[in-house]
């Protein structure tokens, strides 16, 4: 088995993005997130993702955009938790230990971490469907009858 080496072009950030939104969406915890409340083109966020991290790891300034509000949309409809973002990290540290070693490789977990945090902190103060109060159940009314005279 060959030594990993550490994260260097944009293809390796594209072949990182593409090895944990594999694992991600077919996660058993935080997959639906993706598939069935994000509804995630893959094809069209792939290029998208791998310039926010060619951007943080090779310093390429290839993103613009804003990384927060795509969240708070899906925390606004699924209600994000802790543990997806624990699950989110373990999946993404898990893809980098097995694909990379080295100084980038460490700033992509280190990073993660620190924006998972940052996300989960900042979403605690919008609304998310948990955040409602259940509706409560229909009660059925009760009669008594006396039998006829």
């Amino acid at each position: 088995m060959s030594e990993l080496r550490d994260i260097e072009t944009r293809d390796d950030v594209e072949r990182l993005v593409r090895a944990f939104y594999s694992k991600a969406m077919s996660d058993p915890i935080i997959g639906f997130i993706f598939t069935d409340v994000a509804k995630l083109d893959l094809e069209a966020h792939v290029p998208q993702i791998t310039s926010f991290w060619e951007t943080i790891l090779l310093d390429a300034k290839t993103y613009s955009g804003g990384a927060f509000r795509p969240h708070a949309e899906l925390h606004a409809k699924v209600g994000l938790r802790h543990g997806h973002f624990e699950r989110w990290l373990k999946l993404w540290f898990g893809t980098v230990d097995e694909m990379f070693r080295g100084d980038r490789a460490n700033l992509a977990k280190v990073h993660a971490l620190r924006v998972g945090t940052a996300f989960h902190h900042r979403l605690q103060s919008f609304p998310s469907p948990l955040d409602q109060p259940a509706t409560p159940p229909t009660r059925l009314a009760i009669t008594h009858h006396r039998p006829a005279d």
